[in-house]
């Protein structure tokens, strides 16, 4: 199978041992992976703030650098959400404003092969043992576009439960939106911030070491919360968690 990483803008930019930890992971697993590097931002910030005119090239970019592999994964929900439930959105708006159908079979090619990461063990190469070895407690967040969108389930739990030497602790409130949401957390500062704030609380009552979620977007967010109330629990992507092994800890 022909595999690519998107790697997706903040981790490209603020997060990269992410992207480095699902190669190493997926080659660990026998998986072949690619980086097309005509790669670029999905247009998740463009779309969500109502320019969905400026999302189209993005939408076209994403199936020149993508087209040729069988799929495409990325350790990002939020992302891997954006394609699949947003893009057949914008090929339907433009095909019926007669702008033609190209925007609608680039959306209809990208949709069934993009898989957000824990989607792509579990689901494609059919493991919940991928090997790894964590020797901390973590609790996991589930991230919403994970959630509500993707319908991720419990597929990252499965994956974590079969982590040598993690303990998992269950977080209070899981379920609720850490207050990020993208440019959300840049319109509406003091909710963001509040909304933080409880998640935060939810995450040190655990007593976890680490935090963990399939979106650094989210971790950027409780992880400067923490950060900020001077706490020491690390915020911490599930690829790096899963690309661990007792000879090496990312």
């Amino acid at each position: 199978m022909r595999v690519a990483l998107f790697v997706t803008c903040i981790n490209d930019m603020l997060h990269p041992r992410t992207g480095q930890a699902v190669v190493t992971l997926l080659e660990r697993l026998g998986v072949d992976v690619d980086f097309p590097t005509e790669q670029s931002c999905c247009g998740q910030p463009q779309f969500n703030t109502g320019y969905r005119h400026a999302t189209e090239p993005l939408v076209r970019r994403f199936d020149r650098a993508f087209r040729d592999y069988d799929y495409v994964v990325t350790p990002s929900g939020s992302c891997a959400a954006m394609v699949r439930d947003n893009y057949p959105r914008i090929g339907a708006k433009a095909a019926a404003e007669g702008r033609g159908r190209e925007l609608a079979e680039a959306a209809a090619l990208a949709v069934p092969k993009t898989y957000e990461l824990t989607e792509f063990l579990v689901d494609v190469l059919k493991v919940e043992d991928v090997g790894a070895y964590y020797p901390h407690t973590v609790t996991y967040h589930p991230t919403c576009h994970g959630l509500r969108m993707l319908g991720l389930g419990d597929r990252p739990r499965r994956l974590l439960a079969r982590v040598g030497g993690l303990r998992l602790r269950e977080l209070p409130g899981a379920e609720e939106c850490c207050g990020f949401g993208g440019t959300f957390a840049v319109k509406n500062p003091a909710v963001s911030a509040a909304m933080g704030a409880d998640k935060v609380r939810h995450v040190l009552g655990t007593g976890a070491e680490a935090v963990c979620t399939v979106d650094n977007s989210c971790l950027l967010h409780i992880g400067g919360t923490l950060a900020r109330q001077g706490s020491t629990v690390r915020p911490v992507h599930i690829a790096e968690i899963l690309a661990s092994t007792e000879g090496s800890v990312w």
